[in-house]
């Protein structure tokens, strides 16, 4: 208890709303809270995305190695999946900052990839196999590569 919790002037003259329920809540005990499925499942897409990243890049490079001749039809259709990837991962790292969640590190143990996360300062661990992060990359690359297909055939 402060020395201004029972003078009045503070509550009304002194003090504004926002610092007054900045005050109030100062007291109060962290609310631990844990993710909701759809914050799972941007932790999910956040640790798939870089991955992704990396293998269609990969890709690229090979491509440009390579005499084939559609080879800058290939190009332009990896480099739109890479921006499409890219802005994803920009926004979902917004969306998980926004929502007090952090995803600090990975660690390796039984053919389990762990990544330990904070939200809202609930600790936990998300751990996935490497065969099902093999085929959630698999599943969302199609849906990019679906989504760039809609996108010429519109146009």
């Amino acid at each position: 208890m402060s020395k201004l919790d029972g003078n009045e002037r503070w509550k009304s003259k002194m003090l504004l709303t926002e610092h007054q329920e900045q005050y109030e809540s100062r007291n109060d005990p962290t609310k631990k809270s844990r993710p909701t499925s759809e914050e799972l499942n941007m932790i999910r897409d956040y640790i798939l995305l870089p991955h992704m990243l990396t293998m269609v890049q990969k890709s690229i490079d090979d491509i440009e190695r390579s005499p084939n001749l559609l080879k800058q039809l290939y190009l332009a259709a990896g480099q739109a999946v890479m921006n499409k990837i890219s802005k994803d991962m920009y926004d979902i790292r917004r969306e998980l900052i926004k929502r007090n969640i952090k995803i600090i590190n990975d660690e390796h143990a039984d053919l389990i990839v762990y990544h330990r996360f904070l939200c809202r300062g609930y600790e936990d661990r998300f751990g996935m196999t490497r065969d099902v992060m093999r085929s959630e990359i698999s599943i969302q690359l199609k849906k990019y590569i679906k989504e760039i297909i809609g996108r010429v055939a519109n146009e």
